[in-house]
């Protein structure tokens, strides 16, 4: 699956997932994907970098989203989103606080992966 993969910047690995103009639907099954792949990976280990830009979201989507934040919670170290515009305020806030994480916003994906590898000072 092409939409949900490994990265490589500056040496550093990142699974992206790209969502970009899907339908909710769609978004729902990559979501599930993520969930396999960060779930095997080593606890806190995991940069993880979303492509929202465009992308459909019902609440069925955005519950699914939930549901991956808390389960990839304990695999993940940082998570970038881009495009997150697509996902309205109030469902970026439910799922912030019901997964009890931060997902950092960015502009371009550059600007994301940038921060992903950075070490915390």
């Amino acid at each position: 699956m092409d939409q949900v993969r490994f990265l490589t910047h500056e040496g550093r690995q990142i699974l992206f997932f790209d969502v970009t103009n899907c339908a909710a639907e769609e978004v729902i099954k990559l979501l599930t994907e993520v969930q396999r792949i960060v779930t095997a990976q080593p606890r806190n280990s995991v940069l993880t970098l979303g492509d929202l830009t465009g992308a459909q979201f019902s609440r069925a989507a955005v519950t699914r989203m939930k549901e991956v934040a808390v389960f990839d919670r304990p695999y993940v170290k940082r998570a970038a989103l881009v495009g997150a515009q697509s996902l309205p305020k109030v469902f970026y806030e439910a799922l912030k606080t019901f997964s009890q994480r931060e997902f950092h916003r960015f502009k371009t994906r550059e600007e994301a992966m940038d921060w992903l590898v950075r070490e915390e000072a």
